[in-house]
């Protein structure tokens, strides 16, 4: 079996923290999103090669990431992409990489900027026992939040019905992008030549539904879908259980960092107050309040009251030059 990654996309709501950076190698915890995924993926015996599917302008920092880690099974597969109008779509994607990396084996398809608290051994597990289709569900509790997603509806665990991204959702149990086909349903192509939609694989998915069957893997627990800054924020807070984490040889001087609060490597608070924030390394904080913001690398703010911000590296506030 063999695993696909998406790591294609240029998170345009989170710059300018993800403008040169992929969303995927966004601290959480301390330990970039991706690599939650890829150790998973190194540890199943039932995983042969992982393709990360990413685009031209940032394959060079996924080439890195990947030899600098201890990973050995990542391998880049890149998309002839190098901004958003340019982009295939996932399914348009995933079509180009099954031709162009002949894969021709069961796959695992799961989006590398998402945190699941399952393991993905038991997901596997479950495809495994059906030999179907099978796709990750969870219930956001939320009709609103329940539209912006794929809507499953099942009769046990076999999917009856799946409706992409509904204006009228009849229900809050979602698909998330967690997949596993079968070898033979890898019909991207025939998919695709029937002018279906390329964008996202929900429609994938229900057109998949209307020919053979296809199960739903659920869940409880935890599922955080890294697409804005709110979302960042909260997987954060989620991954340091309420509790602030401050970096060894960060400095916190007579300030008040509170829960949700990641300070990173080299960076120095001094006369402030953070909560729900996270500063990347070797920023700095001077005499200022903090809040639900995310400050990136060699930052330097002072004087201050910052609320929903996005400060992009090496920015000074005020520019004192």
């Amino acid at each position: 079996m063999d695993a696909i990654v998406l790591a294609g996309g240029y998170a345009t709501r989170l710059w300018p923290i993800t403008k040169h950076r992929p969303k995927m190698f966004l601290p959480v915890g301390g330990v970039d999103v991706i690599d939650r995924i890829f150790d998973e993926l190194e540890g199943d015996d039932r995983i042969e090669d992982v393709y990360v599917s990413t685009n031209e302008r940032f394959a060079d920092e996924f080439e890195r990431h990947i030899e600098d880690s201890d990973f050995s099974k990542p391998q880049l597969s890149v998309e002839e992409t190098t901004g958003e109008d340019e982009k295939f779509g996932v399914v348009g994607a995933l079509a180009q990489l099954v031709e162009r990396e002949n894969v021709d084996d069961d796959v695992l398809v799961i989006a590398g900027d998402n945190l699941i608290s399952f393991p993905l051994s038991d997901f596997i597990d479950e495809f495994e026992a059906r030999g179907a289709p099978t796709i990750a569900a969870y219930d956001v509790g939320s009709k609103e939040r329940a539209s912006s997603y794929g809507l499953v509806e099942l009769d046990g665990d076999r999917v009856v019905d799946f409706q992409e991204k509904p204006d009228e959702p009849k229900s809050t149990l979602v698909s998330i992008a967690c997949y596993a086909f079968p070898a033979e349903a890898l019909a991207f192509e025939e998919y695709l030549a029937g002018d279906n939609n390329p964008d996202e694989p929900g429609w994938f998915v229900q057109w998949l539904q209307a020919t053979r069957a296809v199960y739903a893997y659920t869940f409880d627990g935890a599922w955080f879908d890294i697409g804005t800054p709110e979302s960042y924020l909260e997987t954060v807070a989620w991954a340091l259980d309420g509790e602030a984490t401050v970096a060894e040889n960060a400095t916190i001087e007579n300030s008040d960092v509170g829960s949700g609060v990641h300070v990173m490597d080299g960076a120095v608070v001094r006369d402030s107050t953070v909560e729900r924030s996270v500063v990347f390394p070797n920023a700095t904080v001077e005499d200022c309040t903090i809040r639900d913001s995310i400050l990136d690398e060699e930052t330097h703010v002072a004087g201050l009251d910052l609320t929903d911000a996005l400060v992009g590296a090496h920015t000074k506030i005020p520019d004192g030059n």
